[in-house]
């Protein structure tokens, strides 16, 4: 029984850090609807055009997006540019997906 506790405290723990690992901005946001619209707006091979090869080059996270709202910031960027009239909860679950594959940032 004991043992059990114990294993359940730390699984406990382990879920606190994963949300903690989650910058504030991205809370809630909805990942299988970013994917999905990642999907739907060719988003990778946009990138590939851009940054050649498969896109991937195009996320540096050490580059100028270093921060989770310059990372919000520039997926409203393409939105508006190429006028994909995206909602703000959708380029936040954009965005958080980014996060999640490429970016790695928290709070």
């Amino acid at each position: 029984m004991k043992r059990m506790q114990k294993l359940l405290l730390t699984l406990a723990s382990v879920t606190a850090l994963v949300a903690q690992a989650e910058p504030a901005i991205f809370k809630g946001a909805d990942l299988k609807l970013g994917a999905k619209l990642i999907a739907e707006n060719k988003c990778s091979a946009c990138h590939a055009q851009k940054a050649g090869g498969d896109g991937s080059a195009i996320y540096k996270p050490k580059g100028r997006i270093n921060t989770p709202g310059l990372l919000r910031g520039m997926v409203e960027q393409c939105n508006t540019e190429l006028n994909l009239g995206l909602f703000p909860e959708e380029v936040n679950a954009v965005a958080a997906v980014l996060n999640r594959d490429h970016y790695k940032f928290k709070d």
